[in-house]
């Protein structure tokens, strides 16, 4: 009995630094939009983050609460890389005017573009359960 045990143990343990040193050697892929381009969604984040988006706007219902939920932004009808471009140029009600380049305007854009497409925003559309995950409500 004793002897089986063992083996079992030396077993599960082989089989977990194998699986292990798998996931470092081989880790798992994503899948990833082949319409953006990776380098530019990564410049378009530092736009972001230079410029402190992120204290007035939100992604997925958290940042800033001054400013709109630019989740979904770039699909919304009438939006897009020409509307955001005048925005971010002129302003608007609390929005101040900001000195971006057209080359950070783009790659904002393209990060913008990048949020878009992975999912919706609308936290009303989601509810939590009884064990506290939290799920998307099939009626809104």
């Amino acid at each position: 009995m004793r002897f089986k045990a063992r083996h079992i143990f030396l077993m599960l343990s082989t089989l977990f630094l194998a699986y292990s040193f798998s996931i470092y050697l081989h880790p798992f892929s994503t899948a990833y939009d082949k319409r953006l381009n990776r380098e530019l969604v990564s410049e378009g984040r530092l736009v972001w983050q230079k410029y402190n988006c992120q204290s007035c706007h939100q992604f997925y219902g958290l940042g800033g609460y001054l400013g709109p939920d630019l989740t979904n932004f770039m699909s919304a009808p009438g939006r897009g890389e020409p509307f955001l471009k005048a925005m971010v140029k002129s302003g608007i009600k609390q929005m101040p005017a900001f000195d971006l380049t057209d080359d950070e305007i783009h790659k904002l854009a393209e990060f913008l573009r990048a949020t878009d497409l992975s999912g919706r925003a609308d936290p009303r559309a989601f509810k939590t359960n009884n064990i506290g995950m939290i799920e998307q409500d099939e009626y809104k």
